[in-house]
């Protein structure tokens, strides 16, 4: 008989039995804010604190998380902190603006995303993986990590902007780590809501990496410009022709479209890259999954030729990429502001408290999940998915402000897998220990340094 093997356990900070004091809290959250939260995030169906900036309510009910993304969801806005932390890099971009200029956004963006074009991105995201595994022809190792930050990117910079993406893609790769190193994590103060005009030390760093990302789209927008202006038919229909044809009185300005250009070269390509590196990494630890989703692969790819239909045909590949982005949530945390105060099932929630949706602690809620420390693919598997509370898995948000690239990501991410273990094996070195840190993303410190093997 079989015996099954014990399941991957992949690094995690353990949760702290004791809060930690002030100073030690803002230490704490300026280096890992994953390594704050206690037993009682993990176990609690929600907690409700006064922290040292103000009353704070920590929400991992299914149904709580509903009431404040969905049903009630007019009555809240962005967290005061996430866009102190978040509008000097993005704006008015898609994941920071609120009302109109939101809706404007959002508007201007949906044909993009509709499944008839996602699925005209299949063939591009497919050319652009295979073209990427040039690199191991000659290599015995890499780091996964920062290979996927490029992967993602070329296939961002051809399916969304025609390969049309001013800079080189080398350089934009260093930066962008730069700029979340610096901008893109919390400052002490803004824990205390301190004025916005106060100067954060933390992100002076990273003004010049912020000047470098606003000229590359400012770059990107002239060609595009001047291409129209050429031959308006000569310009390909895609996210940024769409967004220019969006300017105007009654559309989105100047700004507003450059802020949305530089959300989804940086957030939307990163995003994806860190689950895709981490599923690659789970694998290698899990190889009784990596022989499954491999057999998967071999047998799909021999027999359907059209990546449009991966997705469907991969549930094995699928439920590894959904599994891994449970364990390590792109996006750990989703904050909200009550606009009124109201009162939720006995629990009390004052105006300008922050509540913090973190899929970070539900994706590992020991009420919500079995053994939710584990690499278990099989949670995803066709029978079992369909168990899963919409509210209890929230790896691209939900409600009105849910990820609009999520079937992007999705398809994306199933097509890279496909070709990438398809003719290679990656796995993990005596130095390959990482562990999650939360900046913008949930990255792996270290890196993911991997054993690249042909398979065939």
């Amino acid at each position: 008989m079989d015996i099954k093997p014990a399941p991957f356990i992949p690094p995690a900070p353990k949760p702290r039995t004791k809060p930690p004091s002030t100073l030690e809290m803002i230490r704490i959250v300026y280096r890992n804010p994953l390594e704050l939260w206690g037993e009682p995030s993990y176990n609690e169906p929600w907690i409700s604190v006064t922290g040292i900036g103000g009353p704070l309510v920590i929400a991992n009910d299914p149904g709580l998380i509903r009431h404040v993304l969905v049903d009630n969801a007019k009555n809240y806005k962005m967290a005061t902190v996430r866009q102190m932390i978040l509008r000097p890099i993005l704006r008015d971009g898609l994941l920071t603006a609120e009302g109109e200029v939101w809706k404007r956004s959002r508007k201007a963006m949906a044909p993009v995303f509709t499944p008839r074009h996602i699925f005209g991105f299949a063939k591009p995201m497919l050319d652009c993986s295979l073209d990427f595994l040039k690199r191991y022809e000659e290599v015995d190792s890499t780091d996964i990590s920062h290979d996927m930050t490029q992967l993602t990117y070329d296939i961002l910079a051809e399916t969304l902007f025609s390969g049309e993406i001013a800079g080189t893609p080398g350089g934009f790769n260093a930066e962008i780590d730069r700029l979340f190193e610096t901008m893109g994590r919390v400052d002490p103060l803004d824990l205390l809501r301190a004025p916005e005009w106060l100067p954060r030390l933390t992100r002076l760093r990273g003004r010049k990496t912020m000047a470098y990302f606003r000229k590359i789209v400012a770059d990107t927008v002239a060609m595009r410009k001047e291409k129209i202006a050429r031959d308006p038919k000569a310009a390909p229909e895609d996210f940024l022709t769409l967004l220019l044809r969006a300017e105007g009185p009654d559309g989105l300005s100047r700004d507003e479209i450059e802020d949305n250009i530089i959300t989804f070269i940086g957030a939307g390509h990163e995003t994806t890259a860190r689950a895709l590196g981490w599923t690659i990494y789970c694998l290698a630890e899990a190889p009784w999954e990596r022989d499954r989703v491999e057999a998967e692969i071999d047998a799909v790819l021999a027999r359907e030729p059209d990546p449009v239909k991966w997705l469907d045909a991969m549930p094995f590949t699928r439920a590894a990429f959904e599994e891994a982005l449970r364990l390590y949530p792109p996006a750990p945390s989703i904050n909200r502001e009550p606009i009124e105060p109201e009162t939720y099932k006995g629990l009390y929630i004052p105006k300008r408290a922050a509540v913090l949706m973190m899929p970070w602690t539900v994706h590992r809620h020991r009420k919500l999940w079995d053994q939710p420390d584990a690499f278990m693919p099989e949670r995803f598997h066709p029978g079992n998915r369909e168990k899963i509370d919409r509210y209890q898995y929230l790896p691209f948000g939900a409600g009105p402000r849910v990820c609009i690239g999520a079937s992007f990501a999705m398809q994306e991410a199933v097509i890279a897998l496909a070709v990438l273990l398809s003719r290679f094996r990656f796995d993990t070195l005596a130095e390959t220990k990482p562990w999650p840190v939360q900046k913008l993303t949930t990255q792996p410190q270290g890196g993911l340094p991997m054993r690249v093997t042909p398979r065939r």
